[in-house]
């Protein structure tokens, strides 16, 4: 079953079981979906799917610091359990060493030897390790990498 159709049944598992957080998250996720088909005018793939998911994620992430700089805790927390229904679409995340084993091999295969280097490395990088690891790990992976 592809990522798009088990977000759809966990909409529909939720409504049933009237669980409004994880509802209005599903929600919430595939209209972002259906923005990113319709301003593309593509059909959605998994990789695509975890792009959407990841943003998403990375927006919470966001809001849950500004929420706490404010002492809204209230707020945060809502975003928070956002977060983590979002996380249940996303693959098994990369170890901290397993990304840098990744990011050695392609610097390897590309011959890349210095910070001049830091875009190729890192577009080879994205699609290799897309929705599989956090890119801020990857980008400082690679930077130490290029430095070293």
């Amino acid at each position: 079953m592809s990522l798009k159709a088990q977000i759809t049944e966990d909409m529909k598992t939720a409504m049933r079981a009237k669980d409004s957080v994880r509802l209005g998250t599903i929600r919430l996720l595939q209209a972002a979906m259906k923005q990113k088909e319709v301003d593309e005018r593509v059909e959605l793939d998994d990789v695509m799917v975890i792009a959407i998911v990841d943003k998403l994620i990375k927006q919470r992430k966001d809001s849950v610091a500004a929420y706490l700089s404010a002492q809204r805790q209230d707020l945060a927390d809502v975003e928070s359990a956002e977060i983590a229904v979002l996380q249940v679409y996303l693959p098994q995340r990369l170890s901290l060493e397993e990304v840098q084993t990744e990011v050695a091999a392609i610097v390897a295969e590309l011959g890349a030897s210095g910070p001049g280097d830091m875009g190729k490395v890192m577009g080879a990088v994205k699609t290799r390790l897309a929705g599989k690891a956090d890119m801020g790990q990857v980008s400082a992976a690679v930077k130490a990498s290029l430095a070293g």
